[in-house]
């Protein structure tokens, strides 16, 4: 292998595929891991790629180590793309810290992240404005609670409650249909399992993003983006986005993170509440995020400072970043928004103006690099096909 550090990119979906190219384009030797195929593996960037073990095993940790023996990787830095993969990381941390170079979080840290429920109660403890949250743990509490509907129920482990309900989210209106959810949850989880939150209406609100490179508790750099689009329509992931500045987003990030202490790239999700008028903390991801490259294209390029802080090179923060530059996953975006055309939920005029937005960057398709593109266009029609 090359004598040059390298990086293994974990997970090769849309991110994974962003942050590959990023090194590669700088020459920096990259080798890919997947569960399964994935669209990253197509790239011109990809030396190496290997399937590996389920994320959230411990297998996964003894897979990376025994792949760092097997093909010289000593001190290759770890980017992991997936919730699971960065919670294995840490739970593995001193293990793996003696094979690679890491810059991840301590488990105590993640875990107040991935609890969704222990993430709301730090913000309230240091003056960080999020959703109204009922915190129940057991059929009595909620029996002598008032709720204020709507709500929304959800998991306080996301990846766990979409593995088993294939929602992100359930929106209850009254007090009927939340018993009767209750009802089909509790075969699963627990009460104390669940996050119980106001609904911050859907419209005139989109999902702002504010992502951050943290060293101990402290923002180096940071950059603010909204979803302009998203799939599902509500509560989704982004098909079409927007740098933005977002000032007011600094103070409530840097209490959160300070208390946190966190150490690494992470990306933090607000919703602008109209009744209130205020920007509320909704979770934070630990990890770069789908649409990371828009980031990078308006002058922050988050995984590549990590790879220089690890390194010991010479790391530029960034004090300021281009704003009204966009983001599209173009096959996605035309699918999700033919649907919400015809619901009516969507303006055919909105919808073709947006793909006259000069400049975009296109999460798939490049010309020096186009096959990721087809194997994702290709994947898609498989899927519908099997369903």
């Amino acid at each position: 292998m090359q004598n040059k550090n390298g990086v293994i990119v974990i997970e090769g979906h849309v991110q994974g595929l962003a942050n590959l190219r990023t090194f590669g384009e700088k020459g920096i030797p990259v080798w890919l891991v997947d569960k399964t195929d994935c669209i990253a593996r197509y790239s011109k960037y990809c030396k190496n790629f290997s399937i590996c073990p389920s994320f959230e095993t411990d297998e996964f940790a003894s897979f990376l180590i025994e792949l760092c023996k097997e093909n010289n990787l000593k001190d290759w830095l770890l980017i992991p793309s997936n919730d699971h993969a960065v919670y294995t990381i840490s739970k593995h941390k001193t293990a793996l810290e003696k094979y690679f170079k890491l810059f991840t979080s301590d488990l105590s840290v993640i875990e107040n992240i991935y609890d969704k429920g222990k993430l709301i109660q730090k913000a309230i403890e240091n003056d960080v404005i999020a959703p109204k949250t009922y915190f129940i743990n057991n059929e009595e509490e909620f029996r002598s609670t008032k709720f204020d509907f709507p709500l929304l129920v959800k998991g306080k482990n996301g990846l766990n409650f979409y593995k088993n309900n294939k929602t992100k989210v359930y929106k209850i209106n009254n007090q009927y249909e939340f018993e009767t959810h209750l009802k089909e949850l509790q075969n699963t989880f627990k009460l104390s399992d669940l996050l119980i939150q106001e609904l911050i209406p859907f419209k005139n609100h989109k999902t702002i993003s504010f992502a951050a490179f943290c060293i101990n508790g402290e923002i180096k750099s940071y950059w603010c983006g909204v979803k302009l689009r998203e799939h599902p329509i509500e509560f989704g992931t982004a098909t079409l986005a927007k740098s933005i500045n977002a000032p007011e987003l600094l103070e409530p990030s840097l209490k959160i993170i300070n208390a946190l202490n966190y150490n690494g790239i992470c990306e933090i999700e607000y919703l602008f509440d109209t009744k209130t008028l205020e920007f509320k903390l909704i979770e934070i991801n630990a990890r770069t995020w789908l649409w990371v490259e828009l980031a990078k294209k308006s002058g922050v390029d988050l995984v590549y400072m990590a790879y220089c802080i690890v390194n010991q090179l010479e790391v530029n923060f960034p004090k300021s970043y281009k704003q009204n530059n966009y983001w599209i996953n173009p096959i996605t975006d035309l699918v999700f928004s033919m649907v919400a055309i015809s619901k009516g939920k969507l303006s055919p005029f909105v919808y073709l103006k947006s793909l006259l937005t000069f400049g975009k960057t296109n999460a798939l398709f490049r010309l020096n690099d186009p096959k990721p593109g087809f194997a994702y266009f290709k994947n898609l029609f498989a899927i519908k096909k099997q369903r």
